[in-house]
């Protein structure tokens, strides 16, 4: 289950916007990413906040891990740069703090249309 996130405080996605009008909407199914772009964004930030329902929901059937747990994820989600969205493919770099050392995580994304709407495929 989640953590509580004001609406009203930034999004964790880092697009400047309060949470509420962000990636809040999408968290909550009131509405689906329109944009691969817009699907990983709103992944990082459902990961920054725990949020293991919406991250299943946004993956492959036939790629999401089965034993996907991000409450037993000791991340702290520090900040997200998308360096290019194309097509189905998002390249991002994610800065995360484990253990009390920063790494810097580079992936280019493949996303998928499933069923209508954008899923997550995989990463490299």
């Amino acid at each position: 289950m989640p953590l509580p996130f004001p609406v009203f405080k930034p999004c964790p996605c880092g697009l400047g916007r309060s949470y509420g009008a962000c990636c809040g909407p999408l968290h909550r199914g009131e509405r689906e990413a329109t944009t691969p772009g817009e699907l990983m964004r709103s992944r990082y930030s459902a990961y920054a906040l725990r949020d293991t329902a919406y991250v299943r929901r946004t993956w492959h059937p036939q790629t999401c891990p089965p034993d996907l747990d991000l409450d037993a994820d000791e991340a702290r989600y520090q900040g997200l740069t998308v360096h290019r969205a194309e097509g189905n493919e998002v390249t991002f770099t994610a800065v995360l703090r484990v253990g009390g050392r920063t790494h810097r995580l580079r992936e280019r994304s493949t996303f998928a249309r499933l069923e209508g709407r954008w899923v997550y495929v995989s990463g490299e």
